[in-house]
């Protein structure tokens, strides 16, 4: 009888399952990572003339650059083994190939039509291994008239639509810290991997998975298309208002730089939160008692609430607001997540030994299954670390082989 999925996996839920990542910069790297942090071999084809972008940004260990002490980099890929080729040489090439026949998955995240000058298309690929599956991931998919536009989250993040409602009223659209977009796709494109390799196990057929960066980030703004395509109404930039609580805001607390956020949705809260305050003269206003009454007067509110804020240092009044059911939390900032005893305890937090970094903090998976949890079992690899390694015990390279292949330029 056929084993299912669950009997098939021992104490890691993709433990037997092989991965070729081409991917590089953040969302493909982020999908890899859920295979990797469960238990899949994932090897990282690599270049040092032309290195993921993610290792030549900081922050970097005590400061000092490096393309080897990348934090981002090393967080993307822990558990993954690090295989430097030069896909630019007709050998190297063929490694690659070689690779991706080893594996179950391959992952790729450069524009269309690179992968197709090499080769290693997923077309050319299928008539060689039908049960491949073949991600593929670019800001704007593999089809369509713009399929060919490069880029990065931070363009994706105007192109979607985020940049227009990010910033206050009146005022211009303000950037992203982040390229946000590249933290969306990856779930997506997740669980679409999942259920190929489910199809694959009762039909014995891979897949082929086109991943556009813009069309997994725009259902993060379905109320905003929504809201257009019924009532014809643009979105527009507003703060931290909402449309349907007060208070809904950010607000100063005793201390440097300390922020407590709170909201407000209906007569309860906003019932718990004149408690908090000890029901000042103000609060016994009529017109506050309704949400819409509230909304009126949000600006008055906003500045009463900041006064009072800045009494008490956010912890004292999470606290107090959450023991009386107001929605409230503390505004973190790095120093005090790393420290964070909820992380801490829940093992949110991997503590690992990274070669040139030492002492590092990953962040693990934000879930835990009970059988097979996701574990720490090796630091981000530095450039080319497993090229030896992967040559001789995956793809059976000889070591006279191994030689010709270093000096024809074909590995690094």
């Amino acid at each position: 009888m056929k084993k299912g999925l669950s009997e098939q996996v021992n104490k890691r839920a993709f433990e037997n399952l092989k991965v070729a990542d081409f991917s590089w910069a953040v969302a493909g790297p982020f999908v890899s990572k859920y295979l990797a942090d469960h238990g899949a071999t994932v090897v990282r084809i690599e270049s040092a003339e032309r290195p993921c972008i993610t290792r030549l940004v900081g922050p970097y260990a005590e400061e000092k650059p490096g393309i080897n002490r990348a934090g981002f980099f090393a967080f993307m890929n822990a558990n993954k083994y690090s295989c430097a080729i030069n896909l630019k040489n007709a050998r190297g090439l063929e490694l690659a190939k070689r690779l991706i026949l080893w594996a179950d998955v391959v992952i790729e995240s450069f524009r269309p039509g690179t992968m197709e000058n090499m080769g290693l298309e997923y077309k050319t690929i299928e008539k060689i291994r039908p049960d491949i599956i073949y991600l593929h991931s670019s800001t704007l998919g593999n089809t369509g008239p713009y399929r060919r536009y490069g880029g990065f989250g931070f363009l994706l993040v105007a192109l979607c639509g985020f940049s227009h409602l990010t910033g206050y009223e009146n005022e211009q659209p303000l950037p992203f810290l982040h390229a946000y977009t590249d933290y969306i796709c990856p779930r997506f494109l997740a669980s679409a991997l999942v259920a190929s390799l489910i199809h694959r196990h009762k039909t014995g057929r891979g897949r082929f998975i086109d991943g556009s960066q813009m069309e997994s980030s725009l259902w993060f703004l379905a109320p905003t298309i929504l809201d257009y395509t019924t009532n014809k109404r643009l979105g527009e930039r507003k703060g931290n208002k909402d449309s349907s609580s007060v208070p809904h805001g950010v607000y100063r607390c005793r201390g440097e730089d300390r922020w407590i956020a709170i909201t407000v949705s209906d007569s309860k809260e906003w019932e718990g939160l004149c408690k908090a305050m000890e029901y000042p003269k103000w609060t016994q206003d009529a017109e506050f008692v309704t949400s819409t009454g509230r909304q009126k007067n949000e600006d008055f509110i906003n500045n009463k609430i900041n006064e009072w804020t800045t009494q008490y240092s956010p912890e004292e009044l999470t606290n107090k607001l959450q023991a009386l059911g107001v929605p409230a939390g503390t505004v973190h900032n790095g120093r005090e997540l790393a420290e964070n005893m909820e992380l801490r305890a829940e093992g949110a937090l991997w503590e690992m030994m990274h070669d040139q970094i030492g002492p590092f903090t990953h962040l693990g998976q934000p879930f835990r299954m009970s059988k097979t949890p996701a574990e720490a079992r090796m630091a981000g690899p530095t450039l080319g670390a497993h090229t030896e390694y992967i040559c001789k015990n995956i793809l059976d390279v000889s070591d006279g082989e191994l030689a010709e292949l270093y000096q024809s330029g074909a590995l690094h």
